[in-house]
């Protein structure tokens, strides 16, 4: 488990504190509405961080070629259909290029900013020249509007419990989810990001913002920013 990070609940539980069968039972919600809208169809997406296949699935269903990554063995076994890569984001290198790189589940929050400039870095290099980026960033809200709650269709209630200040302008999140028949929990630490510093850091790994693809800013386009080198 890395440290500031824990997981708690039935079955098994990864090293940033994700635990596998919660996350085979949560709802996608319209995240793959939003994607099939920005890209291209049947385009090749490499996504990041895919879990147990969440939106991995959804997107194959809707035509997409799709190569999921994930540092979790035990979230791989259960992505079904789609060419599975074990790695960490920042460490990945596959020498290859898609048309969609895909950094969802608010992944560019992460608390280490090597860490976050490493998957940056990554997206930047999978990516076509006349490609996209999509990234998933957190509401203004996420961090100030809490305890907050919602119940979800599907039956079981996700409660944002706390965010407490760390240092270095981290915070330490603690979320539970209650199913009728198990809980489970999860702490893990995130960094806020306003709109000025998450352009900055997209710049840092040679992208720009081609467009914020909802309202609330959450899900936004880049692109590999003017002149970059083309690939070989």
């Amino acid at each position: 488990m890395r440290e500031g990070y824990e997981g708690t609940g039935p079955g098994a539980i990864t090293p940033d504190g994700c635990a596998v069968e919660l996350y085979s039972r949560l709802a996608v919600g319209s995240e793959p509405d939003i994607i099939e809208a920005a890209v291209p169809a049947g385009a090749r997406i490499l996504e990041l961080g895919c879990g147990v296949g969440r939106m991995t699935h959804p997107l194959l269903e809707r035509g997409f070629t799709v190569t999921a990554v994930d540092e979790s063995a035990e979230m791989l076994e259960r992505v079904r259909g789609a060419r599975t890569i074990r790695s960490t984001i920042e460490g990945l290198d596959l020498g290859e290029r898609f048309d969609v790189v895909l950094l969802a589940s608010f992944l560019v929050h992460a608390g280490d900013v090597a860490v976050r400039q490493g998957m940056l870095r990554t997206c930047a290099s999978h990516v076509a020249d006349d490609g996209c980026v999509l990234v998933q960033r957190e509401a203004a809200y996420h961090h100030s509007d809490v305890p907050r709650e919602r119940v979800d269709p599907g039956g079981y209630t996700v409660r944002i419990v706390s965010a407490e200040p760390v240092g270095d302008g981290v915070n330490s999140v603690h979320v539970e989810y209650e199913f009728p028949d198990a809980t489970w929990t999860q702490t893990f630490l995130a960094r806020p990001l306003t709109r000025q510093q998450f352009e900055q850091a997209l710049a840092e790994a040679g992208l720009e913002v081609a467009e914020y693809l909802t309202e609330d800013g959450t899900w936004v386009r880049a692109i590999p920013a003017a002149g970059r080198a083309p690939a070989a």
